[in-house]
């Protein structure tokens, strides 16, 4: 599967509109988890695939490639870390993870009707 960048053809879009391009990243396993994960702070390798619940090297090695290639990670001394635009994109994400929770406690409430 080809890296989905902006401009060419991507899951969901033959024009490659730039929200397009981006859906079909986040929705690939473990993308939105790497960059979920590494707003917490830098990691290695091992680290991350410890906090992504033992992704397999195979896959995080893939997301890695293609979230450096996008300009959504870097990597430093210190490990993998959020890019600038990595961390753009995590403000705007994170408002899911309260949702979320909201969402969860709203269902538990209502199965207990």
């Amino acid at each position: 599967m080809a890296i989905p960048l902006p401009g060419r053809q991507v899951r969901g879009s033959t024009t490659g509109k730039p929200i397009m391009a981006l859906l079909d990243l986040l929705g690939r396993t473990w993308s939105l988890g790497i960059i979920w994960h590494l707003h917490t702070g830098p990691a290695t390798f091992r680290e991350l695939q410890q906090r992504c619940e033992k992704i397999s090297p195979t896959l995080l090695n893939t997301r890695l490639k293609e979230l450096k290639t996008l300009q959504l990670i870097e990597s430093q001394a210190s490990g993998y870390q959020l890019s600038q635009q990595g961390i753009d994109l995590f403000a705007i994400i994170s408002p899911l993870g309260s949702w979320s929770l909201q969402w969860a406690q709203a269902l538990k409430e209502e199965s207990k009707l």
